[in-house]
């Protein structure tokens, strides 16, 4: 059976962080699927379609990394494309107690998916899409942020 992860979230942008976990994480996986959560309750930076070509640009050369868009329940979606695993990444011992709650809940919901948790790099460990759409909002260099396969769309 192809071991596929789901690794969530709005990417909005992507950041240097997001891309060292999955890049970390396919060697564990035949697939990882990025998968950008839609919520028509969020108003986002980028629209969606902009963050999906931001992460096409930055996996391009990562044949097994693909992107999808969804709504509703993550431990849902992983059902629709049969995805065993959730990825995430831990930053802090915050992001551990959060993740960890979210991620009983869904072995609840569904037994078969496990959550699988990838410490970020410490130099990732500030690091998030609010700060880099902050800085984005008043004109500041994001350059060392976010992978530069995304600076194209960020002039």
């Amino acid at each position: 059976m192809e071991k596929i992860a789901i690794f969530p979230g709005s990417f909005d942008p992507i950041t240097c962080g997001h891309k060292s976990i999955i890049l970390r994480a396919i060697p564990l996986f035949d697939k990882i699927i990025v998968a950008i959560g839609k919520n028509a309750l969020k108003s986002t930076y980028f629209d969606l379609d902009t963050r999906k070509k931001m992460i096409e640009a930055t996996f391009a050369d990562h044949k097994t990394v693909v992107i999808q868009s969804y709504t509703g329940l993550t431990i849902d979606f992983c059902k629709q494309v049969n995805a065993q695993f959730l990825l995430r990444g831990l930053r802090t011992s915050a992001d551990f107690e959060f993740e960890r709650s979210i991620g009983q809940i869904n072995k609840q919901m569904n037994p078969d998916v496990e959550t699988v948790f990838l410490l970020t790099q410490p130099e990732h460990t500030a690091l998030n899409s609010s700060i880099v759409r902050d800085i984005l909002r008043h004109k500041g260099n994001v350059d060392q942020f976010v992978p530069k396969e995304i600076l194209p769309f960020l002039k």
